[in-house]
């Protein structure tokens, strides 16, 4: 069905955040779920199907897309009150498409996510419903869905809902005062990380099979890290972002999280491609067919020593004895892998004023200022300032980068790194931290993934193991430029090894 017609009429009235109570409701407005009490309580049932094996069900009869989506909300409603994972579902619209891919698959249509119920974050547009971005106060319907959701409907994949995002996408936690704090499948103390964490959180909990996230700094792989799940972020362009022609200045891309490479790779393809108006257009990848190809073997630079960022930060000793690990099993799998250090000079001066500037353009956009976090502000005003000829002057400099430390694929293939310095941090960590305060225990934190955002080159965190608590840290699998399909057999390769996607978390 067209997104411009039912999809608007999204069930029941809107169950609101206590605190905006006095708002009217908007008629178009799916349910937005309520902010959660945290609760223990485990959710373990029988596993969802991955993206791949629901898209085999639904093509062979096996199950049906009504079955399939009333079991994805099921899932999302009872995990809710734990989780925290969505702003926004889609029931009864979702339940409408999912009807329609029954019939549709019954007279023999095929498509490669025709029926698979999939979740997106809420910094995406989506036909009927507001895009929050993270942020407090109303916002009307938007009336066209995004290019990377169109697409994802032309595969055939019945959008559920929304998940939560920090506030425009700043942060690597998911907390904020529009909708409480998303919570870690592993551990509900913790963080599933951020920007993504809604994403992230659903999948790790198998809520969705599969989720869209996006990723300016690292927001894709940090919660794929923290979560043990696989996080893709694609060469600037692969995926579109529009409306936006240049999201954060060209640091923003979107891709997937997904429980395994072949599922990852699959939302990929479905996702890829270009709207008219983009400024970046690489040439296609085949995402699906390189998760089934052997990788060869390899040359792999380990890097442990993180660009310059002022913190001194360097891996925690759980992270570093499960990175290691992970590089012993890539040596063992019968590929060239040493230690090296990439020349990143400074260019933390570039991405400074393009990620402050991109936070300022979406922050100016906000109709209630007032409602942003006092953080938010600062970056507004800071980006104000770097703006224009400063702004311009830092994305000049991105081809020197390219040159620089591109230099280490004249010698090694690929490149891997720790994606964050620390486990996941304690749910609260950053509250009523100063702007100054947030960035540098950000930067401590997760120093390794913001680097392959300014060079706009891909990158793959993969799961890496668990802390001695058993919380759950990532590698990052990073390559040259549109060099995912690389990355994606050697993850794949990985994978096949050590079999990550048999661990679940307790809330499942």
């Amino acid at each position: 069905m067209s997104s411009a017609e039912p999809t608007e009429q999204t069930g029941p009235a809107v169950r609101s955040h206590p605190q905006h109570a006095e708002h009217p409701q908007h008629p178009q407005h799916a349910e937005r779920l309520q902010h959660p009490q945290h609760a223990e309580r485990p959710l373990r049932q029988a596993p969802m199907p991955g993206l791949a094996e629901s898209a085999r069900l639904l093509a062979d009869s096996t199950t049906t897309s009504t079955a399939l989506v009333a079991d994805a909300l099921a899932r999302i409603e009872a995990a809710q009150p734990t989780l925290n994972a969505f702003r926004h579902l889609r029931a009864e619209a979702a339940l409408a498409e999912a009807a329609e891919a029954d019939r549709r698959l019954a007279a023999g249509e095929r498509l490669p996510l025709l029926g698979v119920p999939v979740a997106v974050k809420d910094d995406t547009d989506v036909a009927g419903l507001p895009t929050h971005f993270g942020c407090d106060g109303e916002r009307p319907p938007v009336t066209t869905d995004s290019e990377a959701v169109r697409r994802l409907r032309a595969a055939g994949a019945v959008i559920v809902g929304k998940t939560n995002s920090c506030e425009l996408g700043q942060w690597p936690f998911t907390e904020g005062p529009a909708f409480g704090a998303t919570r870690n499948p592993w551990n509900t103390a913790h963080t599933p990380g951020g920007s993504s964490g809604g994403s992230a959180a659903a999948v790790a909990a198998g809520l969705v099979p599969a989720a869209l996230g996006s990723d300016g700094a690292g927001s894709v792989r940090i919660p794929a890290a923290w979560t043990h799940l696989v996080g893709i972020k694609p060469q600037r362009g692969r995926v579109s972002v529009h409306p936006h022609h240049d999201a954060f200045q060209g640091l923003t891309v979107n891709g997937p999280l997904a429980r395994t490479v072949a599922d990852a790779a699959l939302l990929l393809d479905a996702a890829a491609g270009a709207h008219p108006d983009d400024f970046h257009r690489p040439p296609a990848v085949r995402a699906s067919d390189a998760a089934r190809r052997d990788p060869g073997r390899l040359r792999i630079a380990l890097a442990w020593r993180p660009p310059l960022t002022l913190t001194g930060a360097g891996p925690d000793p759980e992270v570093r004895r499960a990175v290691a690990a992970l590089a012993d099993t890539l040596a063992r799998l019968g590929h060239h892998v040493e230690e090296a250090r990439p020349r990143y000079g400074l260019i933390g001066l570039t991405f400074v004023p393009r990620a402050t500037a991109g936070i300022a353009e979406f922050a100016a956009r906000h109709p209630e200022p007032a409602l942003l976090d006092p953080r938010t502000r600062s970056a507004l005003r800071t980006g104000t300032r770097l703006g224009g000829r400063v702004v311009r002057a830092a994305r000049a400099r991105e081809v020197r980068q390219h040159r620089r430390i591109g230099a280490l694929f004249d010698t090694y293939d690929v490149l891997l790194t720790p994606t964050t310095a620390a486990p996941p941090p304690r749910i609260g960590t950053f509250d009523r931290l100063s702007a100054w305060r947030t960035d540098v225990t950000m930067a401590a934190a997760c120093p390794y993934a913001w680097p392959w955002n300014v060079l706009g080159w891909p990158g793959i965190n993969v799961p890496a193991g668990f802390t001695r608590s058993g919380l759950p840290v990532g590698a990052q699998l990073l390559g040259p430029s549109r060099g995912e399909e690389r990355l994606i057999a050697l993850a794949a390769q990985l994978e096949d090894d050590l079999r990550w996607y048999e661990h679940r978390p307790p809330i499942s």
